[in-house]
């Protein structure tokens, strides 16, 4: 029996309500705790090898795959029309410069000329998604009726979401590294402000480099998600997340909010570069590591809290 929209009827006893938004608030189950089937354990609800299945098979995950793996390729014909000058208009070698250096040159070269905007994208397409297709497909409520309780569902949905997002990141420094190794060799890696660091000693730099852009990219992961338990629609979530961000970019480059730029995210999503240096700097990863973990943290919670009080009606 159905007492309103989105609200499900006791049998048992029909002026009690299952719970607040059709569920019980505590199982996810239509019944009260002490009427779970027998042999119900919530924490095998949803498993993440399920989960993460399931999104594998989504068209978008390969799609987005393929993008990522095919950039470096994009690029190595784009250095093979126009090779690099040697030197930016100021006489000083930049990164985009000593691409063909080596290896470990291109790789670093294709994660710089990515982790502003294009790495963006797959982690708020996984993130801001994941939740929203659901609802979008009216999937959602008999996910929760399987049942799934409401925490174990988002749980499950952000971690592979992050998995994916991670999955990302090292996908392209990693064909990167592969097709230019092919492309212009195995060698040191030639830093812009002089010097090299050993072909070893880059692998584990530019690792910790892939590290921070996924940390840095934990505000838009947080942003996609907490809008994706908000709105049916998934390309507004992921819009929503890739938008801001946007203007994260946008506010960071207006010199006139001085200090105050510290305290955003985009402001120190190049911090990573620090570790391309001939004595490794942990001070401005620190600071952007800080600051996007609490940010996102904040937006985790907001999404957690505000799907446990939500009336699911598709």
């Amino acid at each position: 029996m159905s007492s309103g929209p989105g609200t499900l009827t006791d049998p048992a006893d029909p002026g009690h309500p299952a719970g607040p938004h059709g569920t019980d608030s505590g199982t996810g189950l239509g019944t009260r705790p002490d009427e779970a089937a027998p042999g119900y354990r919530a924490g095998r609800t949803l498993p993440l090898r399920v989960e993460a299945l399931r999104q594998w098979k989504r068209r978008r995950t390969l799609v987005m795959g393929g993008v990522l793996a095919a950039l470096p390729f994009v690029l190595i014909v784009a250095f093979a029309i126009g090779r690099p000058d040697g030197e930016g208009p100021d006489n000083r070698i930049t990164l985009m410069d000593t691409a063909t250096a080596s290896g470990a040159n291109f790789a670093a070269t294709c994660l710089f000329v990515s982790a502003g905007f294009l790495l963006v994208i797959p982690v708020a397409l996984f993130c801001g998604d994941t939740v929203a297709s659901e609802a979008g497909w009216s999937s959602l409520r008999y996910l929760l009726a399987a049942p799934v309780p409401r925490s174990r569902l988002l749980a499950s949905k952000l971690a592979v979401a992050l998995l994916y997002s991670a999955a990302a990141m090292l996908l392209l420094p990693l064909v990167a590294l592969a097709a230019g190794t092919v492309a212009y060799g195995w060698g040191p890696l030639r830093l812009p402000t002089g010097g090299s660091l050993p072909a070893t000693d880059a692998l584990v730099r530019l690792a910790l480099a892939v590290a921070f852009v996924f940390v840095s990219q934990l505000v838009t992961a947080g942003l996609a998600f907490w809008l994706s338990t908000r709105t049916d629609a998934p390309l507004g979530a992921v819009g929503g997340a890739v938008g801001l961000t946007i203007v994260g970019n946008v506010l960071d480059a207006v010199t006139a909010l001085g200090d105050w730029r510290d305290f955003l995210p985009a402001h120190w999503q190049f911090a990573w570069i620090d570790a391309l240096q001939p004595q490794l700097e942990w001070g401005g990863m620190i600071k952007g590591a800080a600051i996007s973990v609490t940010f996102a943290l904040v937006l985790f919670a907001l999404a957690f809290r505000g799907f446990a009080r939500k009336d699911i009606v598709s």
